[in-house]
């Protein structure tokens, strides 16, 4: 299976323009998608995305997703497990990484002072 990410070698990152609200998730966190993409109706495809939490901000629900996800929390704060009312949690600073398998329950998170996190998404090769 081939990888559907374009060939790119070090430029600047626009950490100003180009960001999105990613679906399904609360306002304040936004997404940059920084190469490929995911063909979730398909199962298959890879990304590389920026996410960012504004200060404050929080989800509700647990996540699961059918793509493995890696996380890496580049700068900011992160709390993972907190509760409908963004109360609770384990706390975790940057230079922390997570992978979860495909199917893996995770989250609510909330961040404090802001976050970003660096992110790959991908199905297993089939």
């Amino acid at each position: 299976m081939a990888v559907n990410k374009e060939h790119k070698e070090f430029h600047a990152v626009d950490m100003v323009a180009g960001w999105e609200p990613p679906p399904g998730y609360p306002a304040g966190i936004q997404q940059k998608i920084l190469s490929g993409a995911l063909d979730e109706p398909n199962k298959r495809g890879t990304r590389s995305r920026l996410l960012r939490f504004a200060p404050g901000v929080y989800t509700t629900a647990p996540f699961v997703h059918d793509y493995w996800e890696e996380v890496y929390l580049v700068s900011g704060d992160l709390t993972v497990g907190n509760d409908a009312q963004g109360k609770g949690g384990e706390a975790f600073v940057p230079n922390t990484y997570a992978c979860r398998p495909p199917g893996a329950y995770h989250g609510p998170f909330k961040s404090n002072g802001g976050c970003l996190l660096f992110e790959l998404h991908y199905y297993d090769p089939t």
